[in-house]
């Protein structure tokens, strides 16, 4: 049962009847919990074809203005759904990850809400009254503010031990054993008992990428660029996916700081004028 109907039941017992037919409203025995309070992460498209190299690296202009380390971080990711998607359209995200030098893998679960007309505020309620609220210390509230649209998530992310190396990836049906063994409680029984369980158990992985992460300091905020490889359209080759992005915890310097990243993309005609999310092209691609 949703938490909003559960306030809803408790609202409607403290209405007390009484023999002259008066009413009135007891005082509610605890006020539910407050909206979750997000972190921002402002990510931008770029354009491929000026800001890297023949070989995909960066260009050295590109490295300078953005104040990048020239090497990179390799990281393997996939996705797991079924055939038909189930989990996305509902809003539900499982991914699974290995960096080049962590020995752990990383499983997470990653539930998503459309902020409508720039109102954060609803999109943090309807989550709240869903079960995502401040006191959940499971998962990380997160603003994901593109060129046009924000994204409301909730990250639940959980870590594996492995001697592999690199960016090596267990087999689909390794990955998958995981996946279902960590799998968190707000997922397994989302729409009804065992739900999450269900279609990730039918899953398969869409994938894996591996796209390089190029980390720096710009504006005295931690930026990163990264170059993911995503199959084409058509199906016959790669694309280059150039995403820049900086995080943080201010949400009263984000819009500023969004503004200042924006100009100096557009004044460089680096940036896409679009929104995009590399998670909906593999699942659509792969």
């Amino acid at each position: 049962m949703k938490k909003w109907k559960k306030v809803t039941a408790s609202f409607m017992l403290s209405i007390v009847t009484l023999g002259s037919g008066l009413t009135f409203l007891e005082a509610p025995e605890a006020s539910a919990a407050a909206n979750a309070v997000p972190a921002y992460e402002v990510k931008f498209l770029a354009k491929p074809e000026l800001v890297l190299n023949t070989d995909g690296t960066p260009r050295s202009e590109v490295i300078q203005t953005l104040g990048l380390n020239s090497t990179a971080r390799n990281i393997s990711a996939e996705y797991f759904d079924t055939n038909a998607l189930n989990l996305n359209q509902a809003g539900w995200d499982v991914r699974f990850r290995k960096k080049d030098d962590k020995n752990n893998y990383e499983l997470t679960y990653k539930k998503r809400y459309p902020v409508i007309n720039g109102d954060v505020n609803a999109a943090l309620t309807l989550a709240n009254h869903e079960g995502f609220d401040a006191s959940d210390d499971n998962y990380e509230a997160e603003i994901d503010w593109g060129y046009g649209k924000q994204t409301l998530s909730f990250s639940n992310t959980k870590k594996v031990d492995t001697n592999a190396t690199g960016v090596q990836l267990p087999s689909q049906q390794e990955a998958l054993s995981m996946l279902l063994d960590k799998l968190p409680g707000k997922l397994k029984n989302w729409s009804a008992s065992n739900w999450g369980k269900q279609q990730l158990t039918a899953s398969r992985a869409y994938g894996p990428v591996t796209f390089q992460r190029y980390e720096g300091t710009w504006n005295g905020q931690e930026l990163t660029l990264e170059v993911w490889p995503i199959r084409n359209a058509a199906g016959t080759g790669v694309e280059n996916i150039v995403e820049i992005s900086f995080k943080t915890a201010d949400s009263t310097a984000v819009s500023g700081l969004r503004t200042q990243l924006m100009q100096v993309l557009e004044n460089k005609n680096w940036l896409i004028p679009a929104d995009g999310l590399k998670t909906q092209l593999i699942l659509e691609r792969y």
